[in-house]
């Protein structure tokens, strides 16, 4: 009996990813697996799309006219903190594994995809839910986090955000209860290890409402 094959059509920016990538998808016969680089124009029939982070969140992103079905997208990337695996996930990403999975997994995650399934690797799969299992910090309080990050003392992050020293105080204690930190300090450690801020920057990278 001839085997019905799922396209699967690869949009990595990274050529080295793509050719891995590639090279491992077409080993599995029920898979028809065309690439970007070498015919774009696979995409519009592709059943899965294989992604770089970045462009997977603009593909799930992408408005579908009524009359097609939208491709599952799946993310392969190296980004494993709970912030980036939670905005991938909200944009409507159906897939996400780390580029350090297994030539199994892969193949896994694809035929996931192409039976209108969701996957996520077991790692992702532990983020998210411990991410959903903490209180998540407000906006505001993301604000402080990374000021704090910066070395701000209360009175510097008061007038960086136009609020009181008091509000700030607050936040502070806001922050260091929903991370369970015992310092100021500490929480920045336990903030950066989870990936709510980046040291030295100076815009929060994801805002929690």
């Amino acid at each position: 009996m001839q085997t019905i094959q799922s396209a699967v059509h690869i949009m990595h920016a990274d050529p080295v990813m793509t050719a891995g990538l590639h090279a491992i998808l077409a080993e599995r016969p029920e898979l028809r697996v065309t690439t970007h680089l070498s015919q774009p124009e696979a995409q519009r029939v592709a059943r899965v799309l294989v992604a770089d982070y970045d462009s997977g969140i603009a593909l799930a992103r992408q408005p579908v006219p009524d009359a097609f079905r939208h491709p599952g997208v799946l993310i392969v990337t190296q980004l494993d903190k709970e912030w980036e695996v939670r905005i991938a996930m909200d944009a409507g990403v159906h897939g996400y594994v780390l580029q350090s999975c297994s030539p199994d997994e892969l193949q896994k995650a694809v035929t996931a995809l192409s039976q209108g399934q969701r996957y996520l690797s077991e790692s992702v799969t532990r983020s998210v839910a411990d991410s959903l299992s903490r209180e998540t910090l407000t906006g505001r309080e993301t604000d402080v986090l990374q000021l704090l990050a910066q070395g701000c003392c209360n009175k510097s992050i008061a007038r960086k955000l136009g609020i009181g020293v008091g509000t700030v105080k607050t936040h502070v204690k806001g922050v260091m209860s929903k991370l369970d930190a015992t310092a100021r300090t500490h929480a920045v450690v336990v903030a950066t290890q989870r990936g709510l801020i980046r040291p030295g920057s100076g815009v929060h990278p994801a805002t929690y409402s």
